[in-house]
């Protein structure tokens, strides 16, 4: 999810139509409600926060500052005109990046994603990241298996790069949904990941021959190793407090 911040509620609704073309949801803030809210919102609702995108507004300086308390997402600050000491000032004032409108909404991801790789411990020096035979892009480009190119919807797509971000890693229903569509969507229910991550394990199981979605009720999803994964129809003998073997089976 981004956060887009301006005095203007037309810009963000702006930006936030083109975002949600890519598939990508948004959130506009008044700058007056921002701080209150960057201060108290709760630690596992600010992780679903991808980016901060600021555009007009006053006091622009001090919003780094605000957000670096509780978040290390991408800052980026989104100018009408182009002023080198105010480019210069900014990037004193601590964000991660300044841009000029017009600007499409593709390359602030891009700019989102380098960002994000430059200052994750370890992070890849690619565009792409490949787990296995999959490997994802994060610039709106579908995934490819093996290759060739992995057609996905929107919503699928953006679960699948997001559990290769957090590979390794366990995440919630509660987790992908706040990442997917955001923390203030009260239109959906959050079932709807499941309905999502259902079809798409059934997608990577007919391409791959097995499931690299592991899933445990109440706990969440987690992206395997291939090296680890179980092909699909046979059984695992693992089943949490039960001794008997059970079919693995799409608990999503």
């Amino acid at each position: 999810m981004l956060i887009l911040i301006d005095d203007r509620e037309i810009v963000a609704v702006g930006y936030a139509g083109g975002f949600k073309s890519e598939g990508v949801c948004s959130t506009g803030f008044c700058p007056a409600d921002f701080r209150g809210w960057v201060e108290t919102v709760a630690d596992h609702d600010l992780q679903a926060v991808e980016a901060f995108l600021i555009g007009t507004c006053r006091d622009r300086s001090n919003y780094p500052g605000w957000i670096r308390e509780r978040s290390n997402a991408p800052i980026i600050a989104i100018n009408e005109t182009q002023s080198l000491d105010q480019t210069l000032d900014l990037f004193a004032a601590g964000f991660d990046d300044v841009v000029k409108k017009p600007i499409h909404v593709r390359e602030l991801l891009a700019r989102i994603d380098a960002i994000r790789r430059r200052v994750s411990a370890g992070a890849a020096k690619r565009d792409d990241v490949a787990v296995g035979e999959i490997r994802v892009f994060f610039d709106g480009r579908d995934p490819e298996i093996r290759g060739e190119a992995f057609l996905l919807p929107r919503r699928e797509r953006r679960i699948l790069e997001y559990l290769v971000k957090n590979r390794g890693r366990r995440v919630s229903k509660t987790q992908i949904f706040n990442a997917i569509y955001g923390i203030f969507d009260e239109n959906i229910e959050e079932n709807v990941v499941e309905s999502h991550v259902s079809k798409l394990r059934k997608k990577l199981r007919a391409k791959l021959g097995y499931d690299p979605i592991e899933s445990k009720r109440y706990l969440g999803y987690c992206l395997e190793d291939p090296a680890g994964a179980v092909p699909a129809g046979l059984w695992d003998g693992e089943q949490a407090g039960v001794g008997a073997r059970t079919l693995v089976a799409d608990a999503a």
